[in-house]
Formats: C-alpha cells, sequence, structure tokens
C-alpha cells in the first residue's frame, strides 16, 4: 500500500526540475518551452495525485501532507495559467520555488499516508470542500506574489492579474465556506460552530472581501493587504492546528 509514497520522491523531483527548467525557459523568452515543460510537471504531480487516490482507495486529502500535495500542483497550475495570461516571465520561477519548496516539505515529512478514513470524512462534501480551498488558496498565493512584485516595483501596474486572480480565489473560498457548511450540518448537526478553524477562516474571507472591494486608487494599501490576507491564510490552513484550542477542534483529524 506505501509503495505509492515511495516513489514520491522520484516524482517531486522530476516535477520540481520541470518546473526550473520551465522558469528558465520563460527568462529566455522561449515561451513554447516554458508552458510545455511546466505543464508536464503539472501533469506529473496531477498523475501521482490520481495514482494515490486508487491505491488509497480513497481522495489524498486527510492529512497535511496530503495537502501539500494538492497545493503544490494546483500552485504549479496557477503560476502557469498567470504566465500564459499575463506574460509575467517571473511568475513561473516564484510559483516553481514554492511548489518545490512545498513538494520538499512532503518528501522530508511525509506523515501517514493510509486508507484509515474517519465516519465525518466519508462524505460526498469531502472532496469538493477540500480541493475548491486549495485551488483557493494556490489562487491567493499567486495573487499575492503579484502584490509582492508591485510593491517591489512601484512603477508597474500588476492590479491586471491581481484582480482576476483575486476574485477567483475568493469565489472558491466562498464556495469553500458553503461546502463545509452543509457538511458539517450533515455531519455535527449544525452549518457552524465558531470552531478555531472556522473562526480563522471566517477572518481570512472577511479581509479577502474588503480587499476586493478596495478602491483602484488605494492599489498600495491593497498590496499589502495581500500580503497580510495571506498570512492569516497560512494560519486558517495549518497555523491554527498548533493553537491550544485546536486539541479539541472537531476540524483536526490527524490524531484518528
Amino acid at each position: 500500500m506505501m509503495w505509492g509514497w515511495q516513489i514520491f520522491p522520484v516524482v517531486a523531483a522530476g516535477a520540481a526540475l520541470l518546473s526550473v527548467v520551465g522558469a528558465v525557459a520563460a527568462w529566455c523568452e522561449r515561451r513554447r518551452v516554458a508552458a510545455l515543460t511546466t505543464a508536464v510537471g503539472v501533469l506529473l504531480l496531477a498523475g501521482f495525485v490520481l495514482h494515490l487516490w486508487l491505491l488509497l482507495e480513497r481522495p489524498p486529502l486527510r492529512t497535511m501532507g496530503e495537502t501539500r500535495l494538492w497545493y503544490s500542483l494546483f500552485l504549479l497550475a496557477a503560476g502557469l495559467f498567470t504566465y500564459l495570461r499575463w506574460r509575467y516571465r517571473w511568475i513561473l520561477s516564484f510559483s516553481a520555488l514554492l511548489g518545490t519548496v512545498f513538494l520538499t516539505l512532503n518528501v522530508l515529512k511525509p506523515e501517514i499516508h493510509d486508507q484509515t478514513l474517519m465516519p465525518a470524512l466519508q462524505s460526498p462534501w469531502f472532496v469538493p470542500h477540500v480541493s475548491v480551498y486549495m485551488f483557493a488558496y494556490a489562487l491567493l498565493g499567486c495573487a499575492t506574489l503579484m502584490a509582492l512584485y508591485g510593491l517591489m516595483r512601484p512603477k508597474s501596474n500588476p492590479d491586471e492579474a491581481i484582480r482576476p486572480l483575486l476574485s477567483g480565489g475568493v469565489a472558491l473560498f466562498t464556495i469553500g465556506m458553503l461546502t463545509g457548511a452543509l457538511w458539517a450540518k450533515e455531519a455535527w448537526g449544525a452549518y457552524w460552530s465558531w470552531d478555531a478553524k472556522e473562526a480563522w477562516a471566517a477572518a481570512t474571507w472577511a479581509l479577502y472581501l474588503l480587499l476586493l472591494h478596495l478602491p483602484p486608487r488605494r492599489r498600495r494599501l491593497g498590496y499589502w493587504g495581500m500580503i497580510l490576507a495571506f498570512l492569516l491564510l497560512q494560519m486558517c490552513w495549518y497555523g491554527v492546528n498548533y493553537l491550544p484550542t485546536a486539541q479539541q477542534s472537531v476540524h483536526t483529524y490527524n490524531r484518528f
């Protein structure tokens, strides 16, 4: 059963190498090479996710290591989309760097990947809820990179990329919260309980919604807000797991 995860270092190395080659090709104005190599890296990771899914006989979305795998996949895909749409050469470098960091974390700390799935996770809402969130995080991560670029290059105007990335990320974040509420009603009998993870999710969502409605003339404030919101997002995703209240959280599954 563990054979699938044992080959992950090879898959991770291949995906990371392909993404780096794509990033270098982008800087060299070899657009087709950049797009092709990055796309192959994305497909390689997608193939491994599918392989792991079939092997475990469940969606590989339970542990933090499994969600990092999905985030690496979606981050590289979002970086590729941003590059193809707006031609920012550097975006592939940053998405390759961040994707490699998350892949490396999974190689060094794969955690436990088994077939066990507690009853609360045996729900049709499980896959759409978590996967939508991971894709939202990837889009918002790319939007944050664009905001950093805007701060470092004041004369640039990356808002044309930030706006659709932010809009898409917030829309998916909202869908994730809605599907989570429906899942909570099914599993625990209430749509919302102000659990620690739910509270951080609500605060993060509210800040992103505020940024979405920020006037264009407050561009620099928006850039800093994107960075703050992304830090809150990290807290919402995994930071909350280290809080004392997380030990009683219904959203903590790794202990089962």
